[in-house]
């Protein structure tokens, strides 16, 4: 999704790319996760004229809380003067209506073609695939993994996150929850006339929790939520682990990273693709200019100001994930304390509330 999104943006900008993915074409249209998208996010697709096409539940109110403590806060949509602080959509529907953009405006996709190899000189980028070879003067990692070496940063929460989706006993009214446990921060998103749910929990029991009967599994996740709500049915779970890797730089030599390619963040406050999208916005309004003087898109002046232009959003966004796991997975009592004060403190100061509510729709943007 992000190199697609990538894609048409350039392509607004009259620069021409090509998209090329080890899997075949088609494949991100199966994926069933959900993705909480922000209300920023939802522009940034809106300018690429697919909102329309993409299902999403909107997200009208966030209500957070924290299990054996004081303290709640609300978060409201109306109160910040959008129709949504945020929205839920599929990967598969998000990924379907970017590949039929994509095919509409003629944007090459080669898939099924693994890049295995790559060669930066300070003329061009030289990619070894599966189907050969290409020279480009810029290339753009726009999916994979981050490996463990200098060039990045790599913490390992000891977590594991358990996903699946749940019924609830009543709708769901627009509220998504987010409430803070010992083992790590729950998430339930309305997707649908269903919840999204994040479960997580230590690595070690993750697997066993994915496998528990029905019945067995609603009723660890009923103890974890509370009783606001309760919950009648869930699909089939699946496991993943919980971590923070960025590469310290997103540019090197012709080279640019996006995406989990760029920063693989915790899923907590759903950050991750909204700031995948607002990179992408970045990159796109930097190369701009490349398209109607013939200048070189892969010049390091030009990758610099573009590193330089995303280090505020990004770095915070990678901390206050950060900060948000830290403090809020653990049973410390003085913490729960500090914990409970913060959120009563948001529940009635609304200028802090605007600013946290601001920060998750927008990024650094809210604060310019």
């Amino acid at each position: 999704p992000v190199g697609m999104t990538l894609g048409l943006a350039l392509a607004a900008h009259g620069i021409r790319a090509s998209i090329h993915d080890a899997r075949p074409r088609g494949a991100a249209r199966h994926d069933k996760r959900a993705i909480a998208l922000s209300h920023g996010s939802r522009q940034i697709l809106e300018w690429l004229g697919v909102w329309q096409q993409i299902i999403a539940t909107p997200i009208r109110t966030i209500h957070v809380s924290q299990q054996g403590g004081f303290g709640r806060t609300r978060i409201r949509a109306e109160e910040q003067g959008v129709p949504a602080l945020g929205y839920v959509a599929t990967a598969a529907s998000i990924s379907t209506a970017l590949d039929n953009a994509r095919a509409t405006r003629n944007i090459e996709f080669h898939g099924d073609n693994r890049v295995e190899h790559a060669e930066a000189t300070a003329q061009h980028v030289t990619l070894h695939c599966t189907s050969g070879t290409i020279t480009t003067p810029l290339v753009v990692y726009a999916e994979g993994a981050i490996n463990a070496d200098a060039a990045a940063t790599v913490n390992d929460y000891g977590q594991h996150a358990v996903i699946c989706t749940v019924t609830p006993d009543r709708p769901h009214g627009n509220i998504a929850f987010e409430r803070f446990t010992p083992q790590g921060p729950l998430a339930l998103l309305p997707c649908g006339n269903e919840f999204a749910v994040i479960y997580p929990c230590p690595s070690d029991e993750a697997e066993f929790l994915a496998a528990l009967p029905d019945e067995k599994f609603i009723a660890r996740l009923q103890n974890h939520f509370g009783k606001r709500l309760g919950f009648s049915a869930v699909t089939p779970r699946h496991v993943f682990p919980l971590s923070l890797r960025y590469r310290n730089s997103p540019v090197d030599v012709r080279s640019v990273w996006l995406g989990n390619a760029a920063q693989t963040l915790h899923p907590v406050a759903g950050q991750g693709f909204n700031l995948a999208l607002r990179d992408v916005w970045e990159l796109a309004s930097t190369l701009a200019d490349t398209a109607n003087q013939a200048a070189d898109p892969g010049a390091a002046a030009l990758l610099a100001r573009y590193a330089a232009s995303r280090r505020l959003d990004r770095r915070s966004a990678i901390g206050f994930t950060d900060m948000l796991v830290r403090t809020f997975s653990n049973d410390i009592p003085p913490l729960r304390t500090v914990r409970g004060i913060g959120l009563c403190m948001l529940d009635i100061l609304p200028p802090l509330r605007g600013f946290v509510a601001r920060r998750m729709m927008y990024g650094a943007r809210a604060w310019t």
